[in-house]
């Protein structure tokens, strides 16, 4: 996707973004955006709504039908759109702060429902826009500036949560591996019930400085280093996966989704009646 081709998605009048340099939230738009045309959806035919967060402020930038909510709301509001547009493709665009701690409670269960949304989780490690304290994903030992002697609380994996959940389309992309990213992406938007990306990307300013990652550059090089396939993944012990990214598709299920299965519950309803 060339810069003309990302402007028809996006509200010139509203750029530049409020994103600090090197931070990774314009190549996770980008890949989404990627995928929408690739896929060949129509502005229309698409609504994206997003919580609370650096991520979250995507919303602003794109010339869809977008929503702009409360904090670990978007799910929640997500659902709604759904249910009363069921002919729209649903995202939801969130962080990792936004997405598994105050809004933890509505992925679970959106993740149970098996909902027909698609849910782009910007995982960066940290809340970003309210100044750089730790998220449910921040790695034990690493600091931030509620953790600024290390984390103490093990953290969330996404990926494992959303399986348990019960989301029938996984997958994880870093923002090194941009193709898997679009690739993944498109593939959760087509995709029937609830499907989850965990889009794995830098915050320089705050994860990055605190814990001496490196600038942008430096920690897409740790990206491109640290991911390695789930297929390799399977042949390494727990204590070689330490520090990696395992990157793939985890989880890809055919099955109807909350809509399909709503729907039929309609129909047998109005034959009893």
């Amino acid at each position: 996707m060339n810069k003309d081709e990302a402007l028809e998605y996006l509200r010139g009048n509203h750029l530049p973004t409020v994103w600090c340099p090197g931070c990774g939230n314009g190549i996770v738009l980008k890949a989404m955006l990627e995928a929408i045309k690739n896929l060949g959806l129509q502005k229309d035919n698409i609504a994206v709504v997003s919580g609370i967060g650096c991520s979250s402020r995507a919303t602003g930038y794109i010339d869809f039908n977008t929503m702009h909510t409360l904090h670990g709301r978007a799910i929640a509001f997500a659902t709604g759109v759904k249910l009363a547009r069921p002919d729209l493709k649903v995202i939801v665009i969130t962080g990792d702060g936004d997405a598994m701690a105050i809004g933890g409670n509505h992925f679970i269960h959106a993740c149970r429902r098996n909902m027909d949304l698609t849910v782009v989780i910007y995982n960066n490690n940290i809340y970003g826009m309210t100044g750089g304290q730790y998220s449910p994903t921040t790695p034990f030992g690493d600091k931030a500036t509620t953790a600024p002697y290390g984390n103490l609380e093990a953290p969330f994996d996404i990926v494992e949560m959303a399986k348990t959940a019960g989301a029938t389309y996984i997958a994880r992309a870093t923002t090194y591996h941009y193709m898997l990213m679009v690739k993944y992406i498109q593939k959760a938007i087509a995709h029937e019930g609830m499907s989850v990306v965990d889009a794995v990307t830098q915050c320089p300013t705050y994860y990055g400085r605190y814990n001496k990652s490196g600038d942008a550059p430096g920690m897409m090089q740790y990206f491109k280093e640290s991911g390695i396939s789930l297929e390799k993944a399977k042949s390494l012990d727990q204590k070689a996966l330490e520090g990696k990214i395992i990157i793939g598709e985890f989880v890809d299920i055919q099955k109807p989704g909350y809509v399909s299965e709503y729907n039929k519950l309609r129909e047998n309803l109005k034959v009893k009646s």
